[in-house]
């Protein structure tokens, strides 16, 4: 196998570029000729990956009378590699790379090892940067209880419990699907801050799932979640000839089906979105139907009045629904009776 092939392979597998591994290559070398004749020797090196062939310069002062031969060189011997050069004037010497020894050689590997772990993080680094706030796709590699650790391409990621789905059970070899919260940059390489439990996730599935989101017919305005259970999504058309609910939910609900299958069961409310408060907030205690509502825009706070039948569907399980449509809508939300109203 030739320099090339080898860079090439190099290049695949770790995905730095060969232009990046000669350089670490040709530093790696000037660092052992610097080793080699002393740390004030500025030295350099080219690298014909062709062939494999090392040249290491080192620069020489061109005197009168050599003091230093390390460091100087006649006039005489300067005239041998060109008539152009003066006294004063600095020539690259060639310097046999076979002189350099053991410990220069290792300064060399040690260079080029160290060189190549720094690219590589980068080129995962630059890899996932542009994954912030996407879906991608992983496999579970193993189950370090409670945490699930996610074979994502060439990194390992942790999916913490907080970022789980709580009516999920993780085993090796799932694979799945998680939402990229961050990239971070350290000493081990990129690091990824995945989750399935973020409201970002339901968006982006919405986005994969639904073209009119994806095309930007329609907008998706606010998202609140309680993962595992419900989450309810606010959306608005910016074409008056698409209906925003219609769509999200698909012929038959296959569309929406298809993100609750994804989210093993996870029920998602399609909310109508609008600019009046009493419009939205209405909209977002659906499935309960609103009788009055009276709202105080300026502290964000509203009554809501639904028929009798309908207060336990407003409240929601554990008062779920209520804590998300005040999530969704940002306002505080007070649930009444006609029978309370009536009576007080």
């Amino acid at each position: 196998m030739n320099f090339v092939e080898i860079l090439n392979g190099i290049e695949n597998e770790k995905g730095i570029p060969k232009d990046v591994i000669i350089e670490k290559i040709e530093r790696a070398l000037a660092a052992a000729g610097k080793r080699h004749l002393g740390v004030n020797h500025f030295t350099v090196a080219n690298f014909d990956p062709e062939t494999g062939g090392v040249q290491v310069f080192t620069h020489r002062e061109i005197v009168e009378e050599v003091e230093d031969f390390s460091t100087q060189i006649s006039l005489e011997q300067a005239h041998k590699i060109s008539d152009k050069y003066n006294i004063g004037d600095f020539v690259d010497v060639m310097v046999d790379p076979a002189e350099f020894g053991r410990i220069a050689a290792q300064t060399a590997r040690q260079v080029v090892m160290q060189g190549l772990r720094e690219a590589e993080r980068k080129a995962l680094f630059s890899e996932f940067e542009g994954k912030q706030g996407e879906i991608v796709n992983g496999i579970v590699n193993r189950i370090d209880r409670p945490n699930v650790i996610v074979e994502i391409g060439k990194l390992e990621a942790i999916l913490p419990p907080a970022e789980q789905i709580p009516t999920e059970a993780y085993k090796p070899g799932d694979r799945i699907k998680v939402y990229v919260v961050d990239v971070t940059s350290t000493r081990q390489g990129a690091q990824l801050y995945i989750s399935r439990s973020h409201p970002g996730f339901i968006e982006k599935l919405f986005e994969r799932e639904i073209p009119e989101i994806a095309d930007g017919t329609i907008d998706i305005k606010a998202i609140a979640r309680e993962a595992g259970s419900r989450s309810k999504v606010a959306v608005i058309s910016n074409d008056p000839n698409v209906d925003p609910r219609g769509a999200c939910i698909g012929a038959n609900g296959v569309r929406v089906k298809n993100i609750v299958s994804e989210v093993n069961g996870e029920k998602a409310d399609i909310v109508k979105y609008s600019e009046d408060a009493a419009e939205f907030v209405s909209e977002a205690l659906s499935p309960a139907s609103v009788t009055n509502i009276w709202v105080n825009n300026a502290e964000k706070i509203c009554t809501v009045i639904v028929p009798d039948s309908q207060l336990s569907l407003a409240i929601g399980k554990e008062g779920q629904n209520a804590r998300l449509a005040a999530k969704l809508t940002g306002y505080k939300i007070d649930i009444k009776s006609e029978t309370y109203i009536a009576e007080h």
